[in-house]
């Protein structure tokens, strides 16, 4: 039998019994709606996440850090005394130049860059307002390595200026605001310049004071991030205010820095780049380890919903061999018939076969229908929600989103054919196995 011929007859088989074909059909719909819809929210669900951390702070960076070392392990001796095991001092890994040129070594690395906080920052002024925030100095003169969002002016650092965080840049109070007045509204500081006050304590418990002018030439956008926060200048100006607090000089061959933020060329290497680093004895962190976590139990998520409606499936399955039984009972004598005029057991197989799968291919295309309509209503319905909450409280409408991609979609309904085709299979062996001459005479 030709395979035009084939597909010709298995669809007239099933289009002469439309509403047995139809409502074996609504349960396949059913199950691959399911399938689809759950798992399409699983996976919104986890791309909202990793969106969501990734619109925080930039993954493809590493924070790596000294390691002081764990110190020294002590022991009872015999006379009673303390020895001391493990070679006498720990073993401390600084993040010193070299340590920068070993971790720039490593492949996938983009760029090293030295950060640190200043120890003896205080308030910063602007006319009669005050703020308060972290200072933090870094080794770069593009502050755009970082990938915060910048909201005006520019990212470039050069001496004597400097980039604030969005949240600072928004908090600024008057400390000699009266109870009932009404408070100042926030400057627009780019281009204007600020007074930083550093303090540091002597050893006799004196207080000495330091006011540093900076001309702010970026401001960042809350993210909330830690860059909210910080008012970023260049490394150099901050070693020398540290070094001001300390009252001597900051040795980076033998201190080292307290930070390094390690850019790797892609967040698929961040992982690997992180691990080789502490290999060498450092300390490092990133947020991707964070992602990777979120990402494993959003792939748990999606095996658990995509099994609730592989139930629905099965649900539907039952269904399908029920209706394939019923048919070969119905017609018995036909198909001894086709047999008595040539046709093979394989024929006969493949024809029954074919109807069955063609019930879980139209089921299929039914349900991948309506999953994604389903998917996009509720799309809908959320933002309208989660708009609305957020109206009403004044903050962000929370992300949300069902995302059904195309690789899901065509696997839903190669499992729906699937599942027809396995559900036919036992009818379909017992049709092609019937002898004619039985078949004939079946009534």
């Amino acid at each position: 039998m030709r395979f035009s011929d084939l597909v010709s007859l298995i669809f007239s088989n099933l289009n002469r019994r439309k509403g047995r074909v139809a409502l074996t059909a609504v349960g396949v719909i059913i199950g691959t709606a399911a399938v689809v819809l759950l798992v399409s929210l699983a996976i919104g669900l986890q791309r909202n996440a990793t969106q969501s951390f990734g619109s925080i702070t930039d993954l493809t960076l590493i924070n790596v850090y000294p390691n002081y070392g764990e110190g020294p392990i002590m022991m009872g001796g015999g006379g009673g005394g303390m020895v001391m095991e493990g070679g006498g001092m720990p073993q401390q890994k600084m993040l010193t130049t070299q340590a920068i040129e070993e971790i720039t070594a490593i492949p996938g690395v983009a760029s090293v860059i030295p950060r640190e906080y200043v120890q003896y920052s205080g308030s910063m002024q602007y006319g009669r307002l005050e703020a308060y925030g972290g200072i933090m100095g870094v080794g770069v003169s593009d502050l755009a390595e970082f990938g915060y969002p910048l909201e005006a002016g520019t990212t470039q650092l050069e001496k004597g200026t400097a980039v604030i965080g969005g949240w600072i840049a928004k908090n600024w109070m008057d400390p000699k605001l009266r109870p009932g007045q009404e408070p100042p509204p926030q400057p627009d500081l780019l281009n204007q310049q600020i007074k930083v006050n550093l303090i540091r304590w002597t050893q006799d418990g004196q207080e000495v004071r330091k006011t540093i002018n900076l001309r702010i030439v970026g401001v960042l956008q809350e993210a909330r991030s830690e860059a909210d926060s910080f008012l970023f200048v260049r490394l150099e100006d901050s070693t020398a205010w540290n070094e001001w607090g300390r009252g001597k000089r900051i040795n980076r061959y033998k201190e080292g820095y307290e930070q390094l933020i390690v850019k790797a060329e892609d967040t698929d290497v961040v992982l690997d780049v992180a691990e080789q680093i502490n290999n060498m004895g450092y300390m490092a962190s990133t947020p991707q380890s964070f992602v990777q976590g979120v990402n494993s139990f959003f792939t748990v998520l999606q095996v658990i919903f995509g099994g609730v409606g592989a139930i629905a499936l099965l649900v539907a399955a039952i269904g399908i061999a029920n209706t394939m039984t019923m048919a070969i009972l119905e017609r018995t004598r036909e198909i001894g018939l086709m047999k008595a005029v040539g046709a093979t057991n394989r024929d006969v197989l493949s024809i029954f076969l074919g109807e069955a799968a063609g019930i879980g291919l139209l089921g299929g295309l039914g349900g991948v229908l309506v999953g994604w309509l389903g998917g996009q209503v509720l799309n809908v319905v959320a933002a309208t929600y989660l708009t609305s909450q957020a109206a009403q409280s004044g903050g962000m409408p929370t992300n949300f989103g069902v995302y059904t991609p195309l690789w899901l979609l065509g696997f839903a309904l190669v499992f729906s054919t699937l599942v027809g085709l396995l559900s036919g299979l036992y009818p379909a062996l017992r049709a092609a196995t019937l002898v004619p001459v039985t078949a004939l005479k079946y009534e």
